[in-house]
């Protein structure tokens, strides 16, 4: 796949780190086709061998690889019948149960991540006695972060581990995140390579992450009798109900962590014969420029605490806006309601 059908570039508001490759593929920076989507989730599971020594713990990063974590997990584990494996996404989101760990992503907006145990006694005994870890990334450019979760993993599943599997859509990191990890490690990716940043010298302040004027009210956490992934999952089914329009173009919208059960969605109305596109609101803060050429802000749904963003969707151009949340549709921001005029939200029992 060619460099510019993966991505172009973008400047985060960050001063921890000011450049960006955005992703085309993704789903997060500007609508994609869930079957380009389900292609990406292929190319990545063809590449990771099918006799890798179970039990396997594959885990996504969030938030921007919440849904490509968890497509490959259901590619990989569905594409070779294997029926000893678990996926959890690490989360932004305190759920109030048992960590297995929590671990540092430095140069990112929101650099806390946590990692629950599942609820479920069988897939609780596979992350305990795994092989095999898998991580998924969007990106890797130093391989930090996977050094960092690899390394905040309890001593017990980290002695367990013969091979790790480090997978991502672009890796730009090489090899330095093999240094960080003592398992066997492999790689998967659609495009390597390296980069080189220089600064132009013209920017004389460093950017601010935009802080937000809240309403202070409840953090609002999400249910765990409707979890998806955050408290583990070994066999993916759709959690939502939805239509796409009669005639005319559909989007389906995820938010923030909760993006891969309204993927599910947009993929099945788009198999249905539907002209469906699938985008993500985010919490990642970025200039309008280069690959970013629209973009509003508004609080999230979680208690307003944060700002969120979506980024090249203009609502003209669809006839049927299905926005997925995992909360009530009153603690959805107006600015966003107002801005998709025609949404329907859709939330899962």
């Amino acid at each position: 796949m060619p460099p510019d059908a993966m991505f172009g570039f973008a400047e985060r508001i960050n001063p921890k780190r000011s450049f960006l490759f955005a992703s085309k593929l993704l789903g997060r920076h500007s609508p994609v086709r869930p079957s380009l989507m389900r292609k990406t989730y292929k190319l990545l599971a063809d590449q990771i061998s099918p006799d890798l020594e179970g039990p396997i713990l594959f885990i996504g990063m969030a938030e921007t690889a919440v849904g490509l974590g968890a497509g490959v997990h259901q590619q990989y584990s569905e594409q070779y019948d294997r029926d000893d494996t678990v996926y959890i996404c690490t989360t932004r989101h305190a759920l109030g149960l048992p960590l297995i760990c929590e671990f540092q992503e430095e140069h990112s907006h929101a650099t806390g991540h946590l990692v629950h145990w599942p609820l479920v006694p069988g897939l609780v005994s596979i992350v305990k006695n795994a092989r095999t870890l898998v991580l998924i990334d969007d990106e890797a450019s130093t391989g930090k972060t996977f050094g960092n979760l690899f390394a905040a993993l309890p001593a017990s599943i980290r002695s367990n581990l013969r091979n790790t599997v480090l997978v991502t859509l672009t890796d730009w990191s090489d090899g330095a995140a093999e240094q960080m990890i003592a398992a066997n490690v492999n790689r998967a990716s659609i495009l390597s390579g390296r980069y080189r940043w220089d600064a132009n010298g013209l920017n004389i302040d460093a950017p601010e992450v935009p802080s937000v004027e809240t309403k202070r009210g409840k953090v609002i956490s999400p249910d765990k009798d409707i979890d998806w992934a955050r408290l583990g999952v070994s066999r993916h089914r759709l959690q939502l109900d939805g239509e796409a329009a009669s005639s005319g173009a559909t989007l389906v919208l995820g938010t923030g962590e909760n993006v891969w059960q309204p993927f599910l969605l947009a993929e099945k109305l788009e198999t249905e014969g539907a002209d469906v596109h699938y985008s993500s609101v985010t919490r990642s803060p970025i200039s309008v420029g280069h690959a970013i050429v629209k973009k509003i802000a508004f609080e999230d749904n979680y208690g307003g605490h944060v700002f969120n963003y979506l980024y090249n969707v203009a609502p003209s151009e669809y006839v049927k806006i299905l926005l997925c949340s995992e909360t009530n549709e009153a603690e959805i921001s107006p600015i966003l309601m107002h801005f998709l005029e025609r949404a329907t939200v859709v939330i899962p029992q």
